[in-house]
C-alpha cells in the first residue's frame, strides 16, 4: 500500500546525477528549473539543491530562481560552509508559506555549520554515521556507536540553536548500498532506529536517509524483466519506518509502497539480515538474478 506519512526530499537536483550534472555543464538552466517543478507535482515535501563545486554565488542564483517556480521548501545540501551560507542567505521563507529550509548536512566534523543558523534558521540533517575519536572523524561500525553520535548531535543542536527540540531536526543514520554491504551496515542501521525509537530523548525527531543510496549498485531489472530497485527500497521502509524513518531523500516518481509479508523483495532483506558477509550479498543475488 502506498506510504502516506513519508516526506520526499527530491533528489534530483544534484550535481551528482549524471543527468543533472550534464545540464549544469551546458548552463541548461531552464532544465534544471524544470526539474524542479516537476518533482512538485509528484509531490516532494522539499527539493533538495546540490550544485557540487560552483560558486556561492551559483548556489544563491539557483536557489532564487528555484523558488520562482515552487512554493516547496528547499533543502540546500552541501558540505561547504560558505556555499550553503550563501544558498540559506538567498532563500525566502515567505515563498514556503513561511518554512524553513533544511541545511543537508551537518556531521560531527562540521559543527561550524551550525553558525549558520543564526543568519537563517534552519532545519538541520545530522549525520550520526560518524562519530569524533581522538579529535577525528570515524565511521559509525555499531549501533551503539550510531546511537552515541545521535546523542553527541543532539547536545550540539541545544547549544547551537536555541529553544531546540527534537522536532527541529532530521536525523540520518547513514544508508550503504545493499550490493556491496558485508559488514553489516544494514543491520547496523536497523538496530541503531531501534535504539532511538526506544529513548524518550528522541521522541518527535524524523529521520530520513539518502534511498538511492540503498540500490545504487545494483541492476535495474531482474532476468525476468521485473524491476528491482523499487521493490528493495520498498522493503527497506517496510521495515524501517514502524521504527521512525519518515523522510528520505529519494526520487519523487517512484511508487514507495509497503510490503505484505512474503512479498520476494521483503522476504530478501529479512533472509540478509540473517546472514552474514558474503551470504547475504549471495542471497541478493540470488533476488535479482
Amino acid at each position: 500500500m502506498p506510504l502516506a506519512n513519508l516526506s520526499i526530499i527530491g533528489e534530483s537536483i544534484n550535481d551528482s546525477v549524471p543527468a543533472t550534472h550534464r545540464l549544469f555543464e551546458e548552463g541548461n538552466i531552464d532544465g534544471i528549473i524544470q526539474l524542479a517543478r516537476t518533482q512538485d507535482e509528484k509531490g516532494a515535501a522539499y527539493i533538495d539543491v546540490n550544485v557540487g563545486l560552483r560558486t556561492p554565488a551559483f548556489m544563491a542564483d539557483m536557489v532564487s530562481r528555484i523558488q520562482q517556480v515552487t512554493a516547496k521548501p528547499l533543502s540546500i545540501d552541501t558540505p561547504d560552509p560558505a556555499i550553503a551560507e550563501a544558498g540559506l542567505a538567498a532563500y525566502d521563507p515567505a515563498r514556503a508559506g513561511g518554512r524553513r529550509p533544511i541545511l543537508n548536512s551537518i556531521s560531527p566534523l562540521r559543527l561550524t555549520m551550525f553558525d549558520l543558523f543564526k543568519k537563517r534558521p534552519f532545519v538541520p540533517i545530522l549525520l550520526v554515521s560518524e562519530r569524533l575519536s581522538g579529535g577525528v572523524t570515524a565511521p559509525c561500525r555499531t549501533a551503539q556507536e550510531t546511537f552515541d553520535s545521535g546523542l553527541f548531535m543532539l547536545d550540539q543542536c541545544r547549544e547551537h540553536m536555541g529553544s531546540f527540540t527534537p522536532l527541529d531536526c532530521i536525523i540520518d543514520p547513514g544508508i550503504a548500498p545493499l550490493g556491496s554491504d558485508f559488514e553489516g551496515n544494514l543491520k547496523r542501521l536497523l538496530s541503531a532506529m531501534e535504539m532511538f525509537h526506544g529513548d524518550r530523548r528522541f521522541n518527535g525527531a524524523h529521520f530520513s536517509v539518502g534511498l538511492s543510496n540503498f540500490t545504487v549498485m545494483l541492476p535495474s531489472r531482474k532476468s525476468d524483466g521485473s524491476p528491482v530497485k523499487g521493490p528493495l527500497e520498498s522493503a527497506f521502509l517496510t521495515l524501517a519506518m514502524p521504527l521512525g524513518l519518515d523522510t528520505v531523500i529519494g526520487s519523487a516518481s517512484r511508487k514507495y509502497e509497503e510490503l505484505e509479508a512474503g512479498h520476494p523483495a521483503l522476504t530478501c532483506l529479512q533472509d540478509f539480515l540473517e546472514l552474514e558477509g558474503y551470504d547475504g550479498l549471495g542471497r541478493v543475488q540470488e533476488f535479482y538474478g
